[in-house]
This record gives C-alpha cells, sequence and structure tokens, in this order.
C-alpha cells in the first residue's frame, strides 16, 4: 500500500487561471466524501472544485468528479495521476479560480493533472508494509549480551520488561519472523522463548 506523507496544498497557474490541489490521507470511503464535502462548502466561492479518491486496500474503490468542467477534463485526469502512483487512502480536491482565458479540453487535463502530480510530489509518499511484534523471553543471566546483540541487529525494541524474564517486544517486517526467531534461538543456544503477537503495518518513506 502506497500513500502520500500528508496532507499538503499545491497551487499552479495556467494561464490566469489557479489550479490548487489539496491531497488528504484519508481511511476509507466515508472520509474521503467527508473531506470533499468540507473542502467545497470551505471553497464555494471558486470556480470549480473537481475531485477525486482512491481507497481501499488495494485501491479498489475510485471515484471522481468534473464538477461542471467539461466531461473528463478534470476528474479522469486527476484519478489517473492518483493510480498511476500506485496511491490508495488518497482524496484530491484541485480549486479552481477562472482567469479568464479558456484553456480547451486537453489543456484542462493537463492543467488539472498537472496540479495533482505537483501536490503529490510536494507531499511525499510512504509506503505501509506489513510488520509483526516479535516477542524474545530469555533469563537475566543472558540477557545483557543478548539485548547488545539485538540492538546490533535488529530494530531497537518497542519495550523491555523485567521480570522472571526478561522479555523484549520488537517490530520486523513480517517476511523475516522466521528469521528473527531463528536468530534468537541462535543468539542464546535455544535459551529464548520467541513469541510472535500483533501484526500492522508501518510506514517507509519512497521516491515518489
Amino acid at each position: 500500500m502506497r500513500m502520500i506523507s500528508g496532507g499538503v496544498t499545491h497551487e499552479l497557474e495556467v494561464r490566469r487561471s489557479r489550479f490548487a490541489c489539496t491531497l488528504a490521507r484519508v481511511a476509507g470511503e466515508d472520509e474521503a466524501v467527508a473531506f470533499i464535502t468540507a473542502h467545497r462548502r470551505a471553497h464555494r466561492d471558486a470556480t470549480h472544485n473537481c475531485t477525486a479518491y482512491v481507497v481501499g486496500e488495494h485501491g479498489e474503490i475510485t471515484k471522481s468528479s468534473d464538477d461542471g468542467e467539461p466531461a473528463g477534463t478534470a476528474g479522469i485526469p486527476m484519478l489517473e495521476v492518483l493510480v498511476r502512483r500506485g496511491l490508495t487512502g488518497t482524496a484530491a480536491v484541485v480549486t479552481r479560480h477562472f482567469g479568464g482565458v479558456k484553456l480547451g479540453a486537453g489543456g484542462l487535463a493537463r492543467a488539472y493533472g498537472q496540479a495533482v502530480a505537483g501536490a503529490i510530489d510536494a507531499a511525499g509518499l510512504v509506503e505501509l508494509r506489513p510488520v509483526v511484534t516479535m516477542t524474545a523471553a530469555v533469563g537475566h543471566a543472558l540477557a545483557g549480551r543478548f539485548l547488545g546483540d539485538l540492538h546490533a541487529r535488529w530494530p531497537r525494541p518497542s519495550d523491555v520488561r523485567y521480570g522472571a524474564a526478561v522479555e523484549a517486544d520488537v517490530t520486523v517486517p513480517a517476511e523475516r519472523a522466521g528469521e528473527f526467531a531463528a536468530w534468537a534461538a541462535e543468539a542464546t543456544a535455544g535459551a529464548a522463548v520467541v513469541r510472535r503477537g500483533a501484526a500492522g503495518h508501518m510506514e517507509v518513506p519512497v521516491a515518489p
């Protein structure tokens, strides 16, 4: 899953018309619609507020609107940029203030697409990669060396607990869960007890 790193507004001027693209991260279709509705209400003085969004784990839900522009010249070009960049969980509104010069169908499509592309570049992208929390428990006698080796090889533990044993929670890429368990066993000569915990996602910055 690929998403924008955060909300952003990017403005483009084409032959005196201003195209301001606002992007937002959204958790689903209801949130996308709510964002668009609020944005349109806040910019009701604009000539057009054209929209597009992509949501769903695989970007399977898409929708766009030309908001009064000639059919196919705004919403679809905006949506095509979102899809081409492989995004999901993203809603876009391009607010246009007409500058008095007609751009034609081709000019409009380019302007709306460029506004969205520029906003994506300004926002930056993250990829949501599956992770899992692994808990390794060792005796107190082994804990110092084990934690030192753990810090050198794996991400910093999110929690370390000292009780009857020393337990460390480490979030690792899901595909490396087996590797972590094998490493913990080798590092402690089989003394570590490893449990697989909650699954989730981690954001990793990627090139636009």
